[in-house]
């Protein structure tokens, strides 16, 4: 089944609906790593982190993005979650990262009524 069929209210304000998961959310196990600072995120309370890519934050816009992080927030697969800025989010969660993909693009769709 493709995305679109998925998760249409979504790709009905995306302009490019040839995309794939990785072009609208990135989620990354969250590990230690000695050699970085790029993400400050204890990886003991947080072991995945999401990106929000461009095209969802166009297509959806500050406002939708701001009611996503309260709802995630809420969201109890999460043991914690933070957002560090509206398109970066650190959580903890015993989901696999496909199960936090489709968590996040549902959420998506609901606030997309």
């Amino acid at each position: 089944m493709k995305l679109e069929d998925i998760y249409p209210k979504l790709f009905n304000k995306l302009k490019d609906k040839d995309l794939e998961i990785r072009h609208l959310l990135t989620v990354d196990e969250n590990y230690e790593d000695y050699d970085s600072e790029e993400f400050e995120f204890d990886y003991k309370e947080y072991n995945y982190i999401v990106y929000i890519a461009e095209p969802i934050q166009q297509a959806i816009g500050r406002e939708k993005l701001e009611e996503l992080i309260v709802n995630l927030n809420k969201n109890s697969s999460f043991e914690n979650f933070l957002a560090s800025e509206i398109d970066l989010y650190a959580l903890k969660s015993y989901l696999s990262t496909e199960e936090i993909e489709d968590l996040i693009l549902k959420q998506i769709e609901r606030i997309l009524l």
